[in-house]
């Protein structure tokens, strides 16, 4: 069985809240209402277990005011965890679905600072982190890692999980932004780059929203010049890729959406799922779609059923 190890630094407890319809400045009542441990890589490790148990390693870390809330759902999910426990709370982030507009709104609420006394709790947690990580590394064939860098990590953190992973010989999946991504580029090249137009235009100083013709090219130059996977989602838009230069293409799926959160989180797993059996990338970028249309018409955020 080959195995991905999904790490996440922004790990979040998920309460999803159905209405029936939702009007602002009113008392609103929901239908439904659950919750999930989440955050984008382990909304991944979610689906990625459901396409084959045990196919996957998940390591994040955990605030220990409100960890044992995000266990228990790890638990009833049965990913394989290993976290790091750290002063304060876990991120919880709310989504609210409105059944009769078919829209999902996202209410993310951010960690709160932690002083500076907590700082050295923080520098061990991160030696731990990376340990757990390095550690795991010879088990898998693949590492994922995405989601935003809170401020209490190293700034150097994302590139250094770059180069472990390089180093050990392992294929990487990157789905970050911003100055951990361009580290990255110049430290440890991921060899699978995962993020949305908007995202690539900012990161390359690209106008947005830019031409198709634009776009298609620029994506290719950079999949030469780092010599690697771009993959550029766009919404209900195909998804463009290119690998070394070579331009690929993948329509989406049309859906009728429940709830689009994590539907990018889905996508990575799937397309990773299959680049790592069959290194084929029209496959991966297929399957990569069907997870993220599947994923929306459920109500769970980073699943399959």
């Amino acid at each position: 069985m080959k195995k991905i190890l999904c790490i996440c630094l922004s790990s979040t407890i998920q309460r999803t809240i159905t209405f029936n319809n939702l009007t602002l400045a009113q008392v609103n009542r929901s239908e439904k209402y659950r919750q999930d441990a989440s955050g984008k890589a382990v909304n991944s490790a979610r689906l990625l277990n459901q396409l084959e148990k045990g196919c996957v390693l998940t390591v994040c870390p955990l605030g220990q005011v409100n960890q044992d809330i995000f266990l228990k759902h790890a638990k009833d999910d049965e990913l394989d965890l290993a976290y790091v426990t750290i002063p304060g709370s876990t991120r919880e982030c709310w989504t609210l679905l409105d059944r009769t507009a078919g829209t999902t709104t996202e209410l993310v609420v951010s960690e709160s600072p932690l002083g500076k006394d907590k700082q050295a709790e923080i520098e061990k947690a991160e030696i731990k982190l990376l340990k757990y990580i390095t550690d795991i590394l010879p088990e898998v064939d693949a590492v994922l890692l995405a989601g935003s860098r809170p401020a209490i990590w190293s700034e150097d953190l994302y590139a250094t999980i770059a180069g472990i992973t390089k180093d050990h010989g392992k294929i990487f999946l990157a789905d970050f932004i911003g100055k951990d991504l361009e580290a990255s580029l110049e430290n440890a090249v991921p060899e699978i780059i995962k993020i949305n137009d908007e995202e690539f235009c900012k990161t390359f100083g690209i106008n947005y929203p830019a031409p198709e013709a634009e776009l298609k090219a620029a994506i290719k130059e950079k999949s030469v010049k780092y010599q690697n996977i771009f993959v550029i989602t766009r919404g209900k838009d195909s998804t463009l890729a290119a690998c070394r230069g070579e331009f690929y293409e993948c329509p989406t799926e049309s859906v009728k959406a429940v709830n689009t959160t994590a539907c990018g989180d889905s996508f990575n797993a799937g397309f990773l799922y299959e680049y790592i059996h069959s290194a084929d990338i029209e496959k991966a970028l297929k399957k990569g779609t069907w997870a993220a249309a599947r994923n929306a018409e459920l109500e769970v955020p980073g699943g399959i059923r």
